[in-house]
This record gives C-alpha cells, sequence and structure tokens, in this order.
C-alpha cells in the first residue's frame, strides 16, 4: 500500500523504535538547564519527560488564540444563531473545554494533568466575518498547561468549521498560538 505522497506508509512499529541492546548507552537524563528538545533522548528517539523531580509544584496558567474565518454568509447564520446545527458559539465554546481536558489523549506526549480551571470565549467579528476565540487552561502542578490552552481553540475552531461546513467549505482556522504563560521555572512569557 502506498500513501499519498508515492511511498510506503511508515512500518516501524515502536517495539522497534524502543528496541535497545546491552551494548547501546543509558539513555542520557534532559534537566530543565540544558538547551535541546525535551521530547527525544540523547539518541534523538521520542519520551515523555519524567516531571517527577520537579519541585516545587507552581500555580501554572497558559492563553491561546485562533481565528476561524467564515465569510459573509455563514457568519450572517451563526450572528442571528439560524444554523440548523443550532446555536454555534455555545457548542465550540463546550467543545473547547472538553478538548482542553482530552489534550494527553490527543498528544503523545503530554502529560495528564488535573486541570483546576479552563475557559473558552469565542467573538464575532463583523469586519472581517470571523469567530475570534480565546482559551486558558489552569493548574497547579509540575508541568504547564500550554498544550491544554492550544488544544482548547484548535477544538473550538474545528466545531465551529464542522457546524457551519454545510453553508461553505472554504472556512478557514488561522493562526492558533499562544499568547502568554506563567508558572514553573522558565517563569512568564507574553507574545509581543
Amino acid at each position: 500500500m502506498e500513501s499519498v505522497f508515492g511511498k510506503p506508509p511508515c512500518s516501524t512499529s515502536l517495539d522497534a523504535m524502543n528496541h535497545t541492546t546491552l551494548t547501546e548507552e543509558p539513555k542520557a537524563e534532559m534537566t530543565e538547564t540544558q538547551p535541546g528538545l525535551t521530547h527525544v533522548d540523547s539518541k534523538g528517539r521520542a519520551q515523555m519527560v519524567d516531571i517527577s523531580k520537579k519541585n516545587p509544584d507552581s500555580r501554572r496558567v497558559a492563553t491561546a488564540y485562533c481565528k476561524v474565518s467564515l465569510g459573509r454568509e455563514a457568519f450572517s447564520l451563526v450572528a442571528s444563531n439560524q444554523l440548523s446545527k443550532g446555536d454555534v458559539l455555545s457548542v465550540a465554546k463546550i467543545a473547547g473545554i472538553c478538548g482542553a481536558k482530552q489534550t494527553s489523549s490527543l498528544i503523545p506526549l503530554c502529560h495528564n494533568i488535573t486541570l483546576e480551571s479552563v475557559q473558552v470565549d469565542l467573538r464575532l467579528n463583523e469586519e472581517d466575518w470571523t469567530v475570534e476565540i480565546e482559551g486558558e487552561a489552569a493548574t497547579t502542578g509540575k508541568t504547564g498547561v500550554e498544550m491544554e490552552a492550544m488544544t482548547a481553540v484548535a477544538i473550538a475552531g474545528l466545531t465551529v468549521y464542522d457546524m457551519c461546513k454545510g453553508v461553505s467549505k472554504g472556512i478557514r482556522i488561522e493562526g492558533i498560538e499562544l499568547r502568554h504563560k506563567s508558572g514553573g521555572k522558565s517563569g512568564n512569557w507574553s507574545r509581543e
């Protein structure tokens, strides 16, 4: 079987990727002070970061953003709540919250963390016929919530698309980005 790119699909199994022999060097531990990617070991293999030694727990908050370009017709139907599938903004808000709670199931190397709060806000922008989506996730723990905030806005955006696709297939989800994070050893960061 060939993939759509004309090459055979990847046939590497997880067992083959994780196979080690007694002659291989032990896996190097990545610390927060070492530069580099934390989700790969010294041999370039995928790994889940060990957060057990991170101390102490800290309050962590992240906000993310995306925009869904609807076009005039779909925007008008969403704004007047006239789509046959129902209230787009309310359904997308709930979907975003649910998405944040499922992040570790969707993103393979994310930790399963306890979220203390998730907020998703959707705003209609009549100037460019878009829905602007902001999401915030918060926890107190050993690892951040950036992926949960970004997953929240991505799933909310996909839900807007799903509910509106019968009106227009040209809808675009744009600019999924982290806007702010706080907490942890790296402290605060905000997009300019």
